[in-house]
């Protein structure tokens, strides 16, 4: 053929990849898909303590907090 075959373009390229080249293609997406779903667990889940800062609801308020927030008792017109 060609002396120089690094330089030869033939019509069918090599598609031959190495075994290191193929662990790679399989392991980046499994690695990303991980992350991704230890992200949306971890942005799903419950807050561990009831008393952490902006996760107190009215039912967990004590009684003289609720009556500020309770609507005022509207009279009939």
């Amino acid at each position: 053929m060609y002396p120089y075959s690094a330089l030869s373009i033939g019509p069918y390229p090599n598609s031959a990849l190495s075994a290191g080249h193929l662990a790679i293609i399989v392991v980046v997406p499994m690695l990303a898909l991980a992350i991704w779903l230890i992200g949306v667990f971890v942005a799903a889940r419950e807050p561990r303590h009831p008393d952490a800062v902006g996760t107190t609801s009215l039912a967990q308020l004590p009684q003289a907090q609720e009556q500020k927030h309770a609507e005022p008792e509207r009279s009939a017109a």
